[in-house]
């Protein structure tokens, strides 16, 4: 059976971020294989700084034949943030996946950084994916399995010397340290949920994705990847049991061509190649994730 033909049928995911980019695609690839998918964000129906709405994510799934409901939240916000989960269980009555996905990168030296920007930064992408595991958890336990995948970035691994331009100007130290710290989060809860039945796994790009958030730190001319890669690569990571796949740090394009994944782009329904991974492409990555 190929990674086309598994069916979430009867599961029900929660992805953030879902307005946009990553997030948008994670969960219309979850909600083609059958699982109804709530999606978070900000923007409900009026897009913010950046193009993209929750409103529009839910007709693209619904428009496709899948199932989704909206739920508008600020991560930074904690009441909004930590209601997520039971919002979820009293649209959809259960919560069998939480993706994730939202993030709002910006870069800065440390040594001209913002307490907004640290604050955000923490909140994003280390303090939510904590509090919404924490809540998701209980009721993945009563359930006897769930599946938690948590998005990343290359930027979490090692810079190399001699350093490049990107290391000593791009201002992107506080992110990437957040970054490596979700990975060592994701495999520190893989192995206390392992006996639950909960997998917990990452995700990140290989190297840049186009997305309105991301545009404009890639420069012009610069490489970039299809999200389908990434999205379908977490949607391996959303099905199989913890005893058989938990606790692994994967990348959009390592990870589908190792495992042979099937790969579609779920705007024009054609079937992309294996990816080929590009020469910059970091050597200390896995390709199976372990």
């Amino acid at each position: 059976m190929g990674s086309q033909d598994v069916s979430l049928d009867g599961r029900v995911a929660l992805v953030t971020g879902a307005s946009r980019g990553i997030g948008r695609a994670i969960a219309r690839r979850l909600a083609k294989a059958g699982a109804r998918v709530g999606v978070t964000a900000r923007s409900l129906d009026t897009a913010g700084e950046y193009a993209g709405t929750l409103a529009e994510t839910v007709e693209q799934i619904e428009t496709a034949g899948g199932q989704a409901f909206a739920l508008q939240a600020d991560l930074e916000d904690p009441g909004e943030r930590d209601s997520l989960v039971e919002r979820t269980l009293a649209e959809a009555g259960r919560l069998d996946i939480l993706v994730n996905a939202a993030g709002f990168a910006q870069y800065a030296p440390i040594a001209e950084m913002s307490d907004a920007i640290l604050e955000a930064t923490f909140d994003h992408y280390l303090r939510a994916p904590l509090k919404l595991a924490q809540a998701a958890i209980p009721h993945m336990r009563e359930r006897g399995d769930g599946w938690i995948v948590n998005v990343g970035s290359v930027t979490g691994e090692r810079p190399f010397k001699p350093y490049d331009d990107f290391a000593r100007f791009g201002g992107a130290t506080l992110y990437a340290a957040v970054k490596a710290a979700l990975s060592r989060f994701t495999q520190g809860l893989a192995a206390e949920l392992e006996n639950d039945g909960i997998a917990v796994s990452q995700v990140a790009p290989t190297g840049a994705i186009s997305t309105p958030g991301a545009d404009r730190y890639i420069p012009d001319g610069y490489p970039t990847e299809s999200v389908w890669y990434l999205a379908e690569a977490a949607f391996a990571l959303c099905h199989r049991p913890a005893t058989e796949r938990t606790g692994l740090i994967t990348y959009s394009l390592q990870y589908p061509l190792e495992m042979g994944l099937d790969t579609v782009d779920l705007d024009s329904g054609e079937s992309l190649p294996p990816p080929e991974l590009p020469e910059f492409a970091h050597p200390d990555i896995r390709p199976a994730g372990e």
